[in-house]
């Protein structure tokens, strides 16, 4: 790795050329910039990332047209561009990524953040693997801004500084999430889903409230474990603790598992230098054939709304996109293959604007990221509802009870309409 300045760093970039960037809270912000600036010269650049944190200096206005960015995560820094055509959504399951990059993807750069070299010389990708690997291996230059403020994971997170063609110093804080907002609604529905979970389970979270309080639910739970995409503050109280021991786990044994992690300073400083934290590629996170090995294992994930079939959106409201499929499908699966798994979509009742989210049929346009066929249990701060091997009428009068009641009966019309007609 030579250490030079970003500008020398990205001399090469031509017209034309892929970058792929490394995200989360690990975007390597300075990369971006200079970027920007080089893209001012070029056209038909195209970038691909997950998601990414911080300002967003390549999507300005007046690159349109010479830079485009493909993301296969829409973040709300985002989502204006892609609304407006600037920029693109790519519909991929994160657990394929790393094979898109490898076999799919002529790549030309890789923008990634990571910590210093150590004494052995690797450094490591800190809070962030998720495709990062895959790109790093393809990538005809890699440029790292190297930080002194990422901490050091293990696991797949350590590489040969060798593997990096050129370094830029950057010491910065990486960047934080602080807690979601909860309400009354959200710690019903957390209730709800924490009662569902048995000991020596093993978990997979999504991002936001619910997840938050699920987990601060467990305190008195036994010897579970963490195999997620993501993993946010709450676990922490819980390995602290002895909650989450990872004893019982079948693959990874002992291991807290994920592909990024996003929080507070307080967790990346937890997991710096942890070797209870197994940092991996999230073609390993995410795959089904892994997932479903570990016994008990309980997928928890949000919805933007639930038909009455038990179709469900997480990724749009109608063509509007909020974000992506990312790995919901995969957990749901591998949770509901599991021995003693299964999966679980929580959500409120309504909008915060009061808009029913159980719905007769989705919005028009609206993306099916989990279908009728896979769902499990539907939680709502009504109750929760198993719809696994339930008929449509079955499925649909379930989830009439969990919607708001002022819904219910605007839904049993609906649902009478729509069994009538099949």
């Amino acid at each position: 790795m030579k250490m030079i300045d970003c500008e020398t760093a990205l001399g090469d970039l031509q017209s034309g050329m892929n970058v792929y960037v490394q995200g989360i809270a690990m975007t390597p912000t300075p990369l971006l910039q200079a970027l920007a600036a080089r893209t001012r010269e070029l056209t038909e650049v195209s970038l691909y990332h997950i998601h990414l944190e911080g300002p967003v200096p390549h999507l300005d206005p007046l690159l349109s047209g010479r830079l485009h960015d493909i993301s296969w995560f829409i973040g709300q820094n985002t989502r204006e561009y892609v609304e407006s055509g600037q920029a693109s959504y790519l519909p991929l399951f994160l657990s394929d990524i790393p094979n898109f990059v490898e076999n799919d993807l002529p790549l030309d750069y890789a923008l990634i953040h990571v910590s210093p070299p150590d004494r052995h010389g690797f450094v490591s990708l800190g809070t962030s693997v998720e495709g990062a690997l895959a790109a790093i291996h393809k990538a005809r230059v890699v440029v790292a801004a190297v930080n002194p403020m990422v901490p050091r994971t293990l696991g797949s997170a350590e590489i040969p500084a060798s593997a990096i063609t050129y370094g830029i110093w950057n010491a910065r804080p990486l960047y934080t999430r602080g807690p979601a907002p909860q309400d009354s609604v959200r710690r019903k529905i957390a209730a709800h889903v924490a009662a569902l979970i048995p000991d020596r389970a093993t978990l997979q979270m999504g991002i936001g409230a619910i997840p938050d309080l699920v987990l601060s639910l467990l305190t008195d739970h036994h010897d579970l474990g963490i195999h997620s995409e993501m993993i946010s503050d709450s676990v922490v109280p819980l390995v602290e603790r002895g909650v989450i021991t990872g004893r019982y786990k079948t693959v990874d044994r002992d291991r807290l598992v994920c592909t990024f992690a996003f929080g507070s300073q307080a967790l990346y400083d937890f997991m710096d230098n942890n070797p209870a934290i197994a940092m991996r590629p999230v073609d390993y996170t995410n795959d089904t054939a892994i997932i479903r090995r570990q016994p008990r294992m309980i997928s928890v994930n949000s919805a933007v709304e639930v038909d009455l079939s038990g179709q469900v959106a997480a990724e749009s409201v109608g063509r509007h996109m909020l974000s992506g499929v990312g790995g919901q499908m995969d957990f749901v699966r591998g949770a509901s293959l599991s021995p003693g798994g299964f999966s679980v979509i929580a959500l409120p009742s309504r909008t915060s604007a009061g808009q029913p989210r159980i719905v007769p049929t989705l919005h028009p346009g609206a993306a099916v990221t989990t279908t009728r066929n896979h769902v499990q249990f539907v939680v709502t701060e009504y109750g929760v509802a198993n719809l696994h091997g339930l008929s449509l009428a079955q499925r649909a009068q379930q989830l009439i009870g969990l919607a708001h009641p002022g819904d219910r009966d605007a839904l049993r019309e609906a649902g009478r309409r729509q069994l009538s007609a099949l």
